[in-house]
């Protein structure tokens, strides 16, 4: 019999318990492993069945439990330990309040992505992009960063992932009720629930509830449109992650934006947070949070369109995470102006220049769309990929944002993520640094970082490595046979006909790892392209190989879940079913058992369209080696030391089949030729893989402080949040104003500027080469029409040139005025060239509009250069002797 109503019935803890409730409403008991062990003794069979969640855990625990424990003095003041730890991590000062720039640090930071990954417990993330929005929040909160999160509650979260008997991807959306979540309803001053409203066409009104999660030191508001004033089509704007056509993803994106604006200002009211001063749009996904804050200035303190744009441009940092245009959020402009004109959202906002943010206005780009990442790097003063690798892809992916420029000067910098070692690492890995380095070192190496604390591992005993390394592989192969057994019995197996599941696997045996989201370029199936070949590796008499493969495929991706049902097949496979598996429905609770049982971690993406790729840093953390192409973060830190490149094949061009069998013939050759034997060479007096040992501290000892979140944040804080809130500072609403004025004065001016002449005066080459160490001195006659030498920055750019007269890694000198005007608003400029380089060698002259207030040069988009040939000096292709 079905249930008419649902509700959530609490428990009432006796009062020496009551501590317990703010325990699990604090996510740190996520990655602190004391205070998950204190609830695990609350009711060990409880914690188990209530999947390590003390929300679930406390609501089915007896009274006569509670009663019990309510008693035991020993209980109690394990409880009261804990309890004064999270207090004094809640409130002690920590590495953000003691840091050397004091005041010119933000005094908040408000952080907005569309999913985060804390915890299973509160499953509102899909894949890499919430986790390590999770992860930021996790670091920041350990680092006592003032960070805000910003998100919605879907009450559907992702899907879980099951599959059919024939290996077909299932989803399933079961029902989050918040009340048995780890969050709490954000409310005002008289009790009532706290809300935020947006405008839609037609006179309809998008509400929303605030839920709030706290993660260690810092607040995460959720908002749930599942509110009974809404009607039907607006409860269910928040009812999925990545759910929907587009205009219930433009509605969700116009609630975690603007809505998110909004809740972050009610939650300050309330509270008394300090506002933030910066804003980080995680993703394209929350560029609409731009808006909002141009509707606040615009009617608050009466900046004009231009001058708000500045002010919410100069504190405001987007962070890109997709190689991939497909991955970028596009609307048609008809539905996005339908929102944003009359009787919508942001009224006194002129929606024609709400649409020019997001015009993709570049060669290329289809002027019939809204691009919500081309919107998030015009509204952000400062913007990042997320590996060095990425950064440079992402240069030349918006290059035409920046038109004249070299992607090289694009304004799109790069801060590798990171991961939250607490969460990540096993405690297993944890205890073994504890007993051979003492716990304070491992603390601080696993959150703060630095070499010297993981250098310390050097000195863990080769045998206490590998003894470590087979339990975690041993209680991965059970991990495996336990989901592995109730997939097949969701597949419609008897469990009679299962008894082979006991046999999967061998914790003896060289263990691959393969998990991560299933669209095509991450090539699930790359190690399929040889069936027998891999058979073959798999069932090595010798030197056996055994695969863990899990993954999710997109709802609407049809062509995953064909890879994922090819996968399947293969690993149904009687010959091969005890060497490799495919595990549905991969998630955090999965992952936290995976990464460490594994020995190899596998990655091969189509290069360079990974980001950054962090599981193979969870990986790394735990004493697993990887394996991958050099895409992403392992572009950046391989070393022969510890892992393995995958040779790419990037000469093939556009042929993607043999681009595929060139690759996977390469890994084959790679497990069969290095990675296998020497995990199986043994032949040292000790019987271990002594060279396999010697890797696994590389890794630790050279990639555990590189890999860290902490490391992460602390980069994010240093080179642009503190920027930004200098920034955002410096942009009052005076200095707003001018900046916008200026800029517009430059526009106007700048189709008349350009370099008119370039000769040099000095130290000329003579039949074509010049000396190293010589200095050329420039001459440049330039055109600034009604624009200043104030207004300007002259620049030589020098450097080495290809076969095409093209400067590579050119350096700029400026040149200083020293003639003009002349009646015609034309200058002369001089300075001095270096020749610091041998080889080919050229030069250019360039113009750049210069402020005071800008954060690059490049930032308005304008260069004029010289378009003569200089006949008084040097040309492109000088050589330098």
């Amino acid at each position: 019999m079905k249930a008419i109503r649902r509700f959530t019935v609490r428990p009432v803890l006796p009062e020496p318990l009551t501590p317990l409730a703010d325990l699990a409403r604090n996510l740190r008991w996520s990655w602190h492993a004391e205070t998950r062990e204190l609830f695990q003794s609350v009711d060990p069979d409880g914690w188990q069945a209530a999947g390590g969640d003390p929300v679930r855990l406390l609501g089915a625990v007896s009274a006569a439990r509670l009663a019990e424990l309510s008693g035991d003095r020993r209980f109690l003041r394990r409880l009261a330990v804990v309890t004064a730890d999270l207090d004094d991590y809640v409130g002690g000062g920590r590495w953000y309040q003691s840091h050397e720039s004091g005041a010119e640090l933000p005094a908040a930071i408000a952080y907005f992505s569309p999913e985060f990954g804390i915890t299973a417990a509160l499953p509102q993330y899909s894949g890499g992009l919430g986790i390590l929005a999770g992860d930021h929040l996790k670091a920041a909160s350990d680092l006592g960063v003032p960070l805000i999160g910003v998100g919605l509650l879907y009450r559907h979260g992702y899907f879980r992932q099951s599959l059919s008997r024939d290996g077909w991807q299932q989803e399933h959306y079961p029902v989050l009720d918040p009340n048995e979540l780890p969050v709490s309803l954000l409310r005002d001053a008289d009790g009532t629930p706290a809300r935020v409203s947006l405008s839609l066409p037609g006179g309809r009104a998008l509400h929303a509830h605030i839920w709030q999660a706290r993660v260690g030191r810092v607040p995460l508001l959720l908002l749930d449109s599942d509110v009974e004033d809404n009607d039907a089509p607006a409860r269910e704007v928040t009812d999925r992650l990545y759910g929907g056509g587009s205009d219930h993803r433009l509605l969700q994106e116009m609630l975690l934006g603007i809505g998110g604006v909004r809740a972050v200002r009610t939650y300050c009211d309330l509270t008394g947070h300090p506002a933030p001063e910066v804003f980080h749009t995680n993703e394209g996904h929350a560029g609409f949070l731009g808006l909002e804050r141009i509707r606040e200035l615009e009617g608050e303190q009466g900046l004009g369109f231009d001058a708000a744009v500045e002010a919410v441009r100069a504190g405001t940092v987007f962070t890109t995470h997709t190689p991939v245009p497909a991955g970028i959020d596009r609307f048609e402009r008809s539905l996005v102006a339908r929102h944003f004109g009359e009787g919508g959202e942001l009224p006194g906002v002129p929606v024609d220049r709400i649409l020019e943010l997001g015009a993709e206005s570049y060669p290329g780009g289809d002027p019939g769309v809204f691009n919500m990442a081309v919107m998030g790097l015009r509204l952000a003063q400062r913007a990042n990929g997320v590996s060095t690798l990425h950064g440079a892809v992402s240069r030349g992916m918006f290059a035409g944002l920046w038109p004249g420029f070299d992607p090289g000067d694009v304004p799109i910098t790069s801060v590798t993520n990171g991961v939250h070692a607490p969460t990540w690492v096993a405690p297993e890995v944890v205890r073994l640094g504890i007993r051979q380095i003492g716990p304070g070192r491992t603390e601080d190496a696993l959150s703060v970082g630095g070499s010297r604390r993981w250098d310390a591992v050097a000195d863990i005993p080769d045998q206490d490595v590998w003894d470590l390394r087979r339990v975690l592989r041993e209680q991965l192969v059970q991990e495996v046979r336990d989901r592995l057994r109730a997939s097949w019995l969701q597949r419609g197996a008897a469990e009679a006909e299962l008894g082979w599941v006991d046999s999967v696997l061998d914790p003896d045996v060289l263990t691959i790892g393969f998990a991560r989201r299933v669209p095509s370029y991450k090539r699930l199936t790359l190690m399929l392209r040889d069936p027998e070949r891999l058979r073959r590796l798999l069932l090595d008499p010798e030197r056996p190989v055994q695969i863990v493969v899990a993954g999710k495929a997109h709802p609407a991706d049809d062509g995953g879940k064909r890879l994922v049902q090819e996968l399947v097949r293969f690993a149904d496979d009687p010959r091969v079913r005890h060497r490799i598996v495919f595990l549905p429905d991969y998630g955090m609770a999965m992952a936290q058992k995976l990464y460490p049982g594994c020995d190899v971690w596998l990655n091969n993406p189509l290069r360079p369209l990974e980001a950054c790729g962090t599981s193979g840093m969870k990986a790394a953390l735990n004493g697993c080696l990887n394996l991958s192409v050099l895409d992403g973060w392992w572009d950046e830190w391989f070393e022969p030391d510890f892992g393995w490149a995958i040779p790419t094949a990037d000469g093939v061009g556009t042929d993607e089949e043999r681009r595929d069998d060139l690759e996977a013939n390469a890994l084959y050759e790679l497990i069969e030729g290095r990675v296998a034997p020497r995990f199986y060479d043994r032949a040292g007096r000790t019987g271990l893989p002594v060279r396999w040992i010697e890797m696994v501290r590389r890794t630790l000892v050279s990639l555990g402080p590189k890999v860290l979140a902490g490391r992460m944040v602390r980069e994010y804080v240093e080179r642009l949040y503190a920027p930004a809130a200098l920034a955002h500072r410096a942009l009052t609403p005076d200095a707003a104003r001018d900046l916008a004025w200026w800029k517009g004065r430059v526009r106007a001016a700048w189709p008349r500027v350009g370099v008119e002449h370039v000769e040099a005066l000095a130290a000329a080459p003579v039949n074509g080469t010049a000396e190293l160490g010589a200095t050329l001195t420039l001459r440049v006659q330039v055109s600034l029409d009604a624009l200043t030498p104030e207004d300007v920055e002259v620049q030589a750019v020098a450097g080495r040139v290809d076969a095409q007269d093209v400067i590579r890694d050119g350096r700029a000198f400026p040149l200083k005025p020293s003639v003009g005007p002349d009646l015609e608003g034309r200058w002369v400029y001089e300075g001095p060239l270096a020749l610091d380089r041998t080889g080919p060698f050229g030069y250019t002259v360039r113009i750049l509009p210069s402020h005071p207030l800008l954060a690059t040069p490049a930032e308005l988009g304008l260069l004029a250069g010289s378009s003569e040939t200089d006949t008084a000096g040097p040309g492109p292709g000088v050589v330098l002797r």
